[in-house]
């Protein structure tokens, strides 16, 4: 049992509480203000009390990879040394920083962003494996496009060795720990999924082949990074959709062996997410963002990332009717992390849907803040994690930590008007009135106020 205030140990460090500011898109690029964008993105969290903070996806590589605009790139020492000023801000405020490793592979701009392809034409999908035939068909029509590098062996050595390369710049400039994209059908998912990887080298196979690639990236980030603390996100494609459409998914079970056996590789905690095979709204659930869709600025900025105006309302319709399959479900992972935790002595953390201090209190097992008794009472989670409802609150962390009768919930109505814009290269902000008029109000009550303010 424990409280949301209490520290937690991950791999040897010390967290000063439970609550995490899950990763996003801070859509900060690499330029000259790269640094400074990333401090004003995160640094607010911190100063709010908030003991880890995630930084968003960071690619390994210097080209291709990139699931969306303005995606930071961590592949050159130079540019991660300037990081420090970051993992300083952090440190100054008692917080830990996590950076989140990612390559897109099949999941990438040059896959579905179609300025990005003609600006690009030399520049291929990295991919595990051939894709499979329901992306394949999407090509066919148009809607995609796939030019895939299928990986030799000796190739895929080198990218787990590139991420081995990041961890060890991202240790020398401060960070505390690496979070690696192990869910979100990023290239790690990729290799787990039977539904990417058919390859017949020592990669591919069954589940325990599959795992090789996160074996091989551990031991990179160890050798080259020494005893960091690791972690990943480790995925169950339950939502994917049903056979015979998708024949061949993790399934929950699939995803409980898989945190058992990085347990037993030397990760040092996992965070359970149910997602998708495809990237959809599996991993934002919530409503239909109408107001982004009709934001008559970007119109034109939609028509160039999605290839014109008829693809961009095709999308906008796949938008809608993603909306009604993957409806708003309050703490949606929690069985995963509930099952997962049954099995593993390494922390697990849990994201998705924990939008207010009573359900927090409860995931916990804190019983002293009214948990529910019975089954339910027990832990699902040693720490929780939010992502969008950062957005709509910077400094959320105070009012979830705040002393008090009261039971805070986070202003964020899961509406996902600051997601869509995020194709653009737009950054992630809250674009709801409603929303930003409640936390002017909070703010002009001195409800973001800690002790250190």
């Amino acid at each position: 049992m424990a409280s949301l205030e209490d520290p937690l140990e991950i791999g040897g460090l010390t967290v000063p509480n439970r609550l995490y500011r899950a990763p996003l898109l801070e859509c900060a690029g690499n330029g000259p203000d790269a640094v400074d964008v990333l401090i004003d993105d995160l640094e607010p969290a911190a100063e709010s009390g908030v003991g880890l903070i995630c930084q968003g996806a960071t690619i390994v590589r210097g080209e291709g990879g990139c699931a969306a605009p303005g995606m930071t790139r961590v592949h050159d020492p130079a540019f991660v040394s300037r990081l420090s000023r970051l993992t300083d801000r952090i440190h100054d405020h008692g917080g830990r920083i996590f950076v989140q490793l990612e390559h897109g592979g099949l999941r990438s701009m040059e896959t579905w962003h179609a300025e990005y392809r003609r600006e690009h034409p030399d520049l291929e999908q990295l991919a595990v494996s051939k894709p499979p035939w329901q992306l394949r068909a999407l090509d066919r029509v148009g809607f995609l496009s796939y030019d895939p590098h299928v990986m030799p062996t000796d190739e895929v050595y080198d990218l787990a060795a590139d991420f081995g390369r990041a961890a060890a710049a991202a240790v020398e400039a401060g960070y505390d720990g690496i979070h690696l994209a192990g869910a979100n059908m990023g290239i790690v998912q990729q290799f787990l999924s039977p539904f990417y990887n058919r390859r017949d080298d020592e990669f591919g196979g069954g589940p325990e082949a599959r795992l090789e690639f996160l074996a091989l990236v551990h031991d990179e980030i160890r050798d080259r990074a020494g005893d960091v603390p690791l972690m990943t996100k480790i995925p169950a494609e339950t939502p994917a959709p049903p056979a015979p459409i998708v024949d061949r998914k993790l399934s929950l079970d699939d995803g409980v062996e898989i945190a058992r056996r990085l347990e037993q590789i030397g990760y040092d905690a996992v965070v359970p997410v149910q997602t998708s095979v495809v990237w959809d709204m599996s991993i934002v659930r919530g409503e239909y963002p109408d107001r982004a869709w009709e934001n008559e600025a970007l119109q034109e900025e939609y028509d160039a990332a999605f290839g014109g105006s008829v693809r961009k309302r095709l999308v906008a319709l796949g938008n809608r009717v993603q909306s009604l399959q993957y409806d708003f479900e309050p703490a949606w992972n929690e069985d995963f992390c509930r099952r997962v935790r049954d099995e593993v002595s390494i922390p697990v953390l849990a994201e998705g849907g924990i939008r207010e201090r009573g359900r927090i209190d409860r995931l916990l097992g804190d019983g002293s803040a009214g948990g529910a008794a019975g089954a339910d009472s027990q832990p699902a989670c040693d720490a929780v994690g939010m992502a969008r409802p950062f957005y709509a609150e910077p400094r959320l962390g105070a009012r979830l930590l705040a002393d008090g009768d009261e039971t805070p919930r986070a202003l964020c109505e899961s509406c996902n008007n600051c997601t869509v814009p995020q194709v653009t290269g737009a950054p992630g902000i809250c674009r709801t009135p409603d929303v930003l008029r409640k936390r002017g109000e909070l703010e002009r009550s001195g409800a973001y106020e800690t002790s250190g303010s």
